[in-house]
């Protein structure tokens, strides 16, 4: 058998010709207006769409890693510790008083509420006006 003795079992399909005349009238079949009816039919691609969807981060502040302030007040403070200690993160995680935050920049601020009678060491803290006051009255020591 040669290539020029091969026949098709089924017989070839017409393509329909749109548009140009016959029994499709009008509109030929596409419906009226929109992207579907016009000619070459050039369908934007989904993923386009998709990204249109999300939100643009305007800003250079959109991009800064957000920081977390854990606060804590005197009363707690006076509690837990001793006269001379180190009031630290480290030292507040050790007793319980604080948990570390998932994200690894946080900055621990010191709050007013209560008294302190003992006179410790705080370092590495930020603080309120009447903390500071307190700290200062109960002579202890901001390194």
């Amino acid at each position: 058998m040669q290539l020029h003795q091969l026949k098709q079992i089924h017989k070839v399909k017409e393509a329909k010709r749109i548009g140009h005349g016959g029994r499709k009238g009008t509109y030929s079949g596409r419906g009226i207006k929109g992207q579907k009816s016009r000619s070459g039919k050039h369908l934007k691609p989904v993923i386009r769409e998709l990204i249109k969807r999300y939100p643009k981060l305007r800003g250079h502040s959109a991009y800064l890693v957000p920081r977390y302030r854990v606060g804590i007040n005197l009363n707690e403070i006076e509690k837990a510790y001793n006269k001379g200690e180190t009031v630290n993160v480290k030292t507040l995680v050790a007793k319980k008083l604080i948990s570390l935050p998932g994200q690894k920049t946080f900055k621990l601020k010191i709050l007013g509420t209560g008294f302190l009678s003992k006179a410790l060491i705080f370092e590495n803290c930020q603080y309120t006006r009447p903390a500071l006051a307190k700290i200062k009255k109960a002579k202890g020591k901001i390194v």
